[in-house]
């Protein structure tokens, strides 16, 4: 809910969801006061303008060298107060909210309260993404802010997701006046804390490593995340957290924050001379600027925050469910994603409609729903440098066409998904040749590439219409289900020949504009194929963020399919995106990225924690892997709605990783364990579930499996009446008949035992003996628990 106090000219205003509660005040100045963001004070209607006072800052004179406001508020010194928003040239000497050039040069913004809406209402963006309200627990406060000196309004939106514990917030900036103004910087969101000594977690990493988790303290100074890739990047995540030390998976005090955007980003977090912590996040001021002319406004992204006081789960588990909620599109927000499997690194490029169907076939024996034909198919396509742009079937591949082939996949009993990348252009391609100015680039210089392929100008309207144009004619063409839309490169030599064109030539906003571009083709081709299942992709993570998930239900979380990396990059995701947002598969081994091998179990274990999927030759597979793949893939069904819709958990982190999922019932959940490196004479295990209901009884247990006697080497000599030669042919003939028993968890236990004390499992080999009791657990080795309410 949203309380505004008001006494003797004095207003407040209260935002409370279930357990936070957020506050600000106007000033005697006129300005935002920041108050409080955190742990909620309970009874709203409690609360009293005496209240607000309590948490004001006192001041009575000026303080050392600072600014004063003005002469009639000689106590008023900003540089040392907590805000809700900020500029420069009043004395506040922080990194600023905003930042904007008037006509005659000048720079100082001051920003006072002029009015505030308070409404049940979601304001739909005209450029941008954004959450949506749905059901009750909604609530919008939006603050209008005038500069003093110049006819130029900056509103303040703020969104309570009461049942989420989350509050989104936006800002708009409004030029009324008939004389131009230069935006150079506008934010999102800024939190001003009266607190330091905090740690940032943020999420780092590279192609193929996305969403390292790394923890920096700041007690001094400032701290930047951002990305300047032209997308949100793999480089920096725009998710941060600001913690308290000591924060642990459930306890402990923290912020989240998160953007809804998808280009260049920026979240900095500084502490000042006086302890006060400034968090902001937003478009990255770097390289932006934005003319508006009389009349015109700019919209900046949606931020979103969260507080919980019970660790990285607690608020894990409100941005899961606020992104399933107000997120992802409401046709797939709660729908089952259907398993999959594409043909990418089974075919690469040497794609044809045999070999496809072929596997098409394959896939359906293992219990696949959905095909999806990878990159390949069009033009002149045998490479990656050829024919982006010329979105046309290649007939000496697939000679039937899309239609063609779609009606043999569909008459298998698979659903039909394609790739595209329509964002990018070739030089070797028609488009090219035809529209050499519908690129980003320098005319005259030498441009830098990336993966052999240019970025088509998105500021040009007309590339946007040609865009949605080919996709609908592509979609249209065949029945398609699924579409994967990947994005292959960062940005370089930037620079829009279209705005070249334009009066003024502001190349400043080719990064803003190029996003708005991306959005409308998304939100047009959406609407226009709301039953089609897009899945982004930008090189795996290069563009994972809530801007694309308002458009795309799920993203490709990584090029790199090797279990163990993966491992730490779904991890990386989960502090932030709930499962079904990503796409995790079972690939080959060795592994293409890393040239590791994982046995099965693990790779399927892994991939079983988010929308599975299979990313091999299935067609080259023995029998044996075949038939364990479609048990397992038969297993993924029967937990698909606990994993896509239920509550995850982290446990451990390190050499062990230990997940859970709960149904939203919590009469059914799945956990996992995956151990990277044995350690020697350790056959201790346990696992410990969470989120179960403690009243419950819960059969635990485990689906045994037999082992390899290959796998055990030459110790087959000690039970052996015979010596046997490792890896002979004899070996090989024993292991056709004679396997390892797997051991056998079978318990019923209360949910609270489960919990609090966890399973102690069965003991590990360590050197001393195997039998039927013992788990065979080695390197990156794994298991699937499962819980069943009963009554």
């Amino acid at each position: 809910m949203i309380k505004i106090l008001e006494c003797d000219n004095k207003k407040a205003f209260v935002l409370n969801t279930d357990n936070t509660t957020y506050c600000f005040k106007v000033m005697e100045t006129n300005h935002l006061e920041h108050l409080y963001y955190g742990k909620t004070f309970g009874n709203p209607d409690k609360l009293s303008i005496d209240d607000i006072l309590a948490m004001s800052e006192k001041k009575e004179f000026e303080e050392g060298n600072m600014i004063v406001y003005d002469a009639e508020h000689k106590n008023i010194t900003f540089e040392n107060m907590c805000l809700e928003m900020s500029s420069y040239g009043k004395g506040d000497i922080r990194e600023p909210f905003i930042e904007m050039t008037f006509s005659d040069g000048s720079s100082t913004c001051d920003f006072i309260f002029k009015d505030f809406i308070v409404d049940n209402e979601k304001e739909e963006y005209h450029t941008l993404p954004g959450s949506y309200f749905s059901g009750d627990g909604c609530k919008h406060l939006k603050i209008i802010l005038t500069e003093k000196n110049h006819n130029v309004d900056l509103e303040l939106d703020y969104f309570v997701y009461e049942n989420e514990d989350v509050i989104s917030r936006s800002a708009k900036v409004i030029n009324n006046g008939e004389k131009d103004v230069l935006l150079k910087r506008i934010m999102s969101a800024q939190l001003d804390v009266n607190a330091d000594d905090f740690v940032v977690r943020t999420f780092n990493g590279a192609w193929a490593r996305e969403m390292g988790v790394n923890d920096t303290n700041i007690n001094s100074g400032i701290f930047i995340n951002s990305s300047f890739t032209g997308t949100s990047s793999n480089r920096a995540n725009p998710f941060i957290i600001l913690h308290e030390k000591n924060v642990t998976e459930d306890n402990g005090n923290l912020f989240g924050f998160n953007l809804i955007y998808s280009g260049n980003h920026y979240e900095s977090v500084s502490v000042n001379s006086y302890g006060k912590t400034r968090i902001l996040t937003g478009i990255n001021p770097e390289q932006f600027s934005f003319l508006l002319k009389e009349g015109e406004c700019f919209e900046a992204p949606e931020a979103v925050l969260s507080f919980s006081d019970k660790g990285y789960g607690g608020l894990s588990g409100n941005l899961h469910e606020f992104i399933r909620n107000h997120i992802i599109r409401k046709e797939f927000s709660k729908k089952e994603r259907p398993v999959l499997l594409n043909s990418w690194e089974a075919c690469y490029f040497n794609i044809n409609e045999s070999k496809l169907i072929k596997l098409a076939k394959a896939a359906k024996e293992v219990g696949v729903e959905l095909f999806v034909m990878d990159d390949g198919w069009f033009a002149n396509r045998n490479d990656d440098s050829h024919s982006l742009g010329d979105w046309y079937v290649n007939k000496d591949k697939i000679p039937g066409g899309l239609s063609g082939l779609a009606k043999k996949i569909n008459a298998l009993g698979l659903s039909f998904g394609i790739w595209v990348e329509p964002e990018m252009i070739s030089v070797n391609s028609e488009l090219y040749e035809k529209h050499p100015d519908w690129a980003l680039e320098i005319k005259g210089y030498s441009h830098s590439e990336g993966r052999n392929q240019r970025i088509l100008d998105l500021c040009n309207p007309k590339v946007c219409d040609f865009i949605i144009n080919q996709m609908s004619e592509v979609f249209e063409s065949a029945d398609i289900s699924y579409v994967k839309w990947d994005m292959n490169r960062i940005f370089s030599d930037v620079y829009s020949p279209y705005l070249r064109d334009k009066a003024g030539n502001y190349q400043g906003e080719v990064f803003h504009r190029y996003v708005l571009g991306l959005y409308r083709i998304m939100k047009t081709l959406t609407e226009e194929f709301p039953e089609i299942l897009f899945e982004g992709c930008a090189s795996g993570g290069n563009r994972f963020d809530l801007g694309i998930l308002c458009y795309f239900p799920q993203i490709w979380a990584s090029d790199n399919t090797d279990a163990i990396s993966r491992a730490y990059i779904q991890e990386g995701y989960s502090y932030s995106y709930p499962l079904n947002t990503f796409t995790s598969h079972v690939s080959s081994v060795p592994n293409h990225q890393t040239l590791r091998s994982v046995n099965l179990d693990t790779r399927f274990a892994i991939a079983f924690f988010g929308t599975f999927g299979l990313e091999c030759n299935l067609s080259d597979m023995p029998e044996k892997n075949l038939e364990e793949i479609k048990e397992m893939v038969k297993l993924y069904k029967e937990y698909r709605d606990v994993i896509q819709n239920g509550t995850y958990y982290r446990g451990r982190s390190g050499n062990i990783h230990e997940w859970t999922c709960v149904s939203k019932d919590k009469k059914r959940a799945v956990g996992m364990i995956m151990q990277e490196l044995v350690k020697p004479n350790t056959q201790f295990e346990m696992y410990r579930a969470k989120g179960l209901n403690p009243d419950y009884k819960y059969h635990f247990y485990n689906i045994s499996k037999r082992h390899d006697i290959r796998k055990f080497g030459d110790l087959i000599n000690t039970v052996a009446p015979i010596h046997v030669k490792q890896d002979s042919a004899l070996h090989n003939v024993i292991a056709k008949f004679v396997t390892m028993p797997g051991e056998i968890e079978d318990l019923t236990v209360l949910g609270s035992v489960l919990m609090n004390a966890g399973v102690k499992l069965k003991p590990a080999f360590s050197g001393t003996g195997y039998n039927e009791n013992t788990r065979y657990f080695q390197d990156f080795s794994s298991r699937l628990y499962f819980m069943e309410a009963v009554d």
